[in-house]
């Protein structure tokens, strides 16, 4: 599975975690739908349930006028998988990790979802860089 068919899918299994509060195991499972699984998929999807707490605190922390849980869902996910890779995945720019973001917000999201993820990003970028 390439990355970004990865990162998808674990969009949809976060989705359904937050929505069905379903497990990020039974998520995993219903978004492979019985194909097979892939270790990145996997490890977006652990690393960011494991550390959920600290990836909303940064994105409340990049927030203005806004509550996370006035995000729309979509884009909270995007943004927990995004600084998820920017901060724990060693292997992935952080350019790279804000532009995946960026490109699967604009095929799952509304109309201002790609922008909205670039200018969350953009803030956390600015403040890992110092």
């Amino acid at each position: 599975m390439k990355r970004r068919v990865a990162r998808e899918k674990s969009l949809q299994a976060l989705y359904q975690i937050d929505i069905a509060k379903s497990n990020a195991e039974e998520a995993m499972e219903s978004v492979l739908n019985g194909a097979p699984t892939d270790d990145y998929f996997e490890k977006l999807v652990m690393g960011i349930t494991e550390n959920r707490e600290q990836l909303d605190g940064m994105i409340r922390d990049n927030l203005e006028n806004w509550t996370l849980e006035r995000l729309a869902n979509i884009d909270r996910n995007l943004l927990r998988i995004a600084i998820y890779e920017m901060v724990h995945s060693e292997d992935v720019p952080v350019s790279v990790a804000m532009n995946e973001a960026i490109e699967i917000a604009k095929k799952f999201g509304d109309d201002q979802s790609s922008s909205f993820v670039n200018a969350v990003l953009s803030k956390v970028k600015v403040k890992s860089d110092s």
